[in-house]
């Protein structure tokens, strides 16, 4: 695949047929499924998680394979190769998603043809990857046959993500410290190291290979200034590479259904309006829906089926 900056690397990640022949006209979709946070340490891959069954939403793939789609996981740049995970970083993932697609197009017994319908979905950190893929597909894999794109709890802003993190939100302090490890790791000028005190060099130190389930308890009630001795976020560099990650800049060339929960907690809700308004604006076709009592946890499974039913 391809780095946010540029440069050739290799992703891993799972491709999934179904052993029943597609008999649905035409060639068989399938749909690059970008799967929400997992964690940041090789442990933590989908690829892992999958023929084990124990994969969070494990239900939205028996869904999608009992259609008869095939499905295609990416496990992100970073969790099963060399280096740290580039979490939320918005290129290195869309290309991740989009690259998983054409590796899957030509792998001998997929029988996945090159113009099968292709089809994004993803929720939180997938719901960014998928928003992103919509935005690059046409310039980064203009051979793909996009038909759509469901992105649900999208971190659009991660500026506007960050001061919910190291405020109100920050119960799920780790997803901030994920995403500042994700920003080192896609662009090591930013040295998040010399920023740190003692207690955020031991804190990285544990944190660097944790999952979702152990990660979440290091972070709890944690801020910024707890762990720093200046905080990066208020240096223009760190500033200038939070402002690329922000989606909607980019009309996306097929529809998209974009949802998210009224009371999420740790992605505002603010910003994913934000991201409709932009999108709308340049002209893309997006269906949105509230979900007014849904929070961001519960948000993975609760959209599931709509988004199933629309793609």
């Amino acid at each position: 695949s391809t780095t946010a900056t540029g440069e050739p690397n290799y992703v891993t990640g799972t491709v999934l047929v179904p052993k029943a022949a597609w008999t649905g006209g035409g060639p068989r979709p399938i749909v690059s499924f970008a799967v929400g946070t997992q964690g940041v340490g090789d442990p933590c891959s989908s690829s892992t998680a999958i023929p084990n069954g124990v994969s969070y939403q494990q239900g939205a793939l028996r869904a999608m394979l009992n259609r008869g789609w095939a499905v295609a996981v990416t496990d992100y740049e970073g969790i099963g190769t060399p280096g740290d995970h580039t979490y939320v970083i918005k290129d290195a993932e869309a290309h991740a998603l989009l690259d998983i697609v054409r590796a899957a197009q030509r792998m001998p017994d997929s029988q996945i043809e090159p113009d099968a319908p292709v089809a994004f979905w993803g929720y939180s950190q997938g719901g960014q990857a998928a928003a992103a893929a919509a935005e690059l597909e046409a310039t980064y894999a203009p051979e793909l046959e996009v038909v759509g794109t469901a992105a649900g709890g999208v971190p659009a802003d991660l500026a506007v993500v960050a001061e919910n993190l190291d405020g109100p939100g920050n119960f799920w302090f780790t997803f901030l410290a994920f995403a500042a490890l994700g920003l080192n790791a896609a662009y090591p000028e930013l040295d998040l190291e010399s920023y740190l005190n003692d207690t955020g060099r031991t804190l990285l130190a544990s944190g660097r290979n944790a999952c979702l389930i152990d990660g979440l308890p290091l972070g709890i009630g944690r801020r910024i200034s707890d762990l720093t001795t200046t905080n990066p976020l208020d240096t223009p560099q760190w500033q200038a590479r939070i402002d690329e990650q922000r989606l909607g800049r980019v009309a996306p060339a097929a529809p998209v259904f974009q949802f998210h929960g009224g009371q999420d907690q740790i992605i505002p809700f603010s910003q994913a309006e934000t991201l409709r308004d932009d999108w709308c604006a340049a002209g893309a076709r997006v269906q949105w829906r509230e979900y007014p009592t849904t929070d961001h946890i519960f948000g993975v499974w609760t959209t599931e089926t709509d988004a199933i039913n629309w793609i």
